[in-house]
Order: C-alpha cells, then sequence, then structure tokens
C-alpha cells in the first residue's frame, strides 16, 4: 500500500494507491486512482512518480515536517 501522485491535464496531479509490485525496470505502474479508476500508468524507470505523504501528514502548518516534499506533496498540503 503506497500512494503517488499522477500528473493530471486537468487537475495537475491526482492521487493514485499502487496495487502490485513495481518490478525493477518496469514500463508499467499499476496504480488506482480515488475515483475508483484502475490504469496501468507508463512510466520510465529513472523517473518514477513522486510518492504521497501520510494522510496524518495533510495540513501541516510547517512543510519540512513533510515526508516528501515536491510540487504534488506542496499543493496538496
Amino acid at each position: 500500500y503506497n500512494r503517488v501522485w499522477i500528473p493530471d491535464n486537468e487537475e495537475v496531479w491526482q492521487s493514485a494507491e499502487i496495487t502490485k509490485n513495481y518490478k525493477t525496470g518496469g514500463c508499467f505502474l499499476h496504480v488506482q486512482l480515488e475515483d475508483g479508476t484502475e490504469l496501468n500508468y507508463p512510466v520510465d524507470p529513472a523517473a518514477l512518480p513522486p510518492l504521497r505523504n501520510p494522510d496524518i501528514l495533510v495540513g501541516e502548518n510547517d512543510l519540512t515536517a513533510l515526508s516528501y516534499l515536491h510540487e504534488p506533496a506542496v499543493l496538496h498540503n
């Protein structure tokens, strides 16, 4: 159970849960979006999507407290 941020043309970023283990060198990440849609998201093994912070960290006043600090994490927070 890991969640990642997937780029989206309309919403900028969408949260997705990884549903199958990713194997090194794989071309797809099997994910399920929050609306229940399942995707085989194409990935570049050298640039996997950013990980999502645990829900307990949502709304932190101090961004340095986030486990992962990147564009989607800051926008979501």
